[in-house]
């Protein structure tokens, strides 16, 4: 509700730790900074998923490759080891079948591949699924530095787990989208028992994981109990604004167990109202964004 009634300028004051800026210079920027001042890597996203025009799909491939270009370019990220990644929803790239999609993904992983930028297609609700399990698997098996998620509360991904070949880049996570019962289970502490189980099945065959969580007890049992003996074959990922300081530098310098690289998703806009819709979606579809936001509003307040 409040997701859906708030103010615009409500909307974007919550949005701004979340969001690096409103443009692209801003993502880079931020990725930099947190490279260098943190040593956290970074992927970083076009805001501007779930198009209904053909225009704003072009728009979105455009910017991508200008995306790709910079980042092969820009002397902050000369070192292929520690450059930005980037993420693709495959909804930004169709404004009609879903199948569409591939018609301007597959350019662009081209593209980056021979520029030397990593690529993530990132997993968005259960119709995408076995789309998104397709393409990023067939690339990534075409040569292609290419990775993709599965969500945990989703019951057949179980079996999707063995689909992944060894090699490839999987970010597990619980998954933000609200599923039905049916076809998913509801629970969370379900969910993240998930991520440890199928992240030791993950690194048993091979596949490189990349855990997706902001829960603390999860991660320090995936540090303590999960990675190591697999310390090269796995990372930890959380959203831009999310961890606070004191943990991340916890984090990296092992206090929590293994020590393996951190990344940031950085999600940036063309526009704020790209920015603002973006949050609204993430209020609507996970309602405990805003109370992570006011926790850490609050949180920062008092160690000041």
């Amino acid at each position: 509700m409040l997701a859906r009634f708030a103010p615009g300028p409500v909307v974007r004051w919550f949005a701004r730790p979340y969001v690096a800026g409103g443009s692209m210079d801003d993502g880079l920027e931020v990725a930099h900074d947190r490279l260098a001042r943190f040593g956290a890597l970074a992927t970083l996203d076009l805001l501007g998923e779930g198009v209904d025009e053909e225009a704003q799909v072009l728009e979105n491939v455009s910017t991508y490759r200008t995306l790709i270009d910079r980042l092969a370019t820009d002397p902050r990220f000369e070192d292929r080891a520690t450059r930005p990644s980037i993420s693709l929803k495959p909804s930004a790239f169709t404004d009609g079948p879903r199948e569409k999609a591939f018609e301007h993904i597959k350019p662009l992983v081209e593209h980056a591949s021979a520029q030397g930028v990593a690529v993530t297609i990132d997993m968005e609700d259960h119709p995408w699924t076995d789309l998104t399990l397709d393409w990023s698997i067939g690339l990534f098996e075409a040569g292609h530095d290419v990775g993709t998620v599965l969500q945990t509360r989703l019951n057949r991904t179980a079996g999707d787990l063995e689909r992944i070949p060894a090699g490839m880049r999987l970010r597990l996570v619980i998954g933000i989208y609200p599923e039905d019962a049916a076809i998913a289970v509801t629970a969370k502490p379900v969910m993240k028992e998930r991520l440890l189980d199928y992240a030791r099945l993950l690194l048993a065959r091979g596949v490189r994981v990349e855990l997706g969580t902001h829960d603390e007890h999860t991660l320090e049992r995936f540090l303590r109990d999960v990675v190591p003996g697999h310390e090269d074959a796995c990372e930890i990922q959380m959203l831009l604004g999310v961890p606070r300081r004191p943990f991340a530098k916890r984090l990296m310098a092992g206090e929590y167990g293994a020590i393996v690289p951190f990344r940031l998703y950085v999600p940036f806009p063309t526009s704020w109202d790209d920015a603002t819709a973006y949050l609204r979606r993430r209020m609507r579809e996970s309602p405990s964004v805003m109370w992570l936001v006011l926790r850490n509003l609050f949180r920062a307040r008092k160690a000041r």
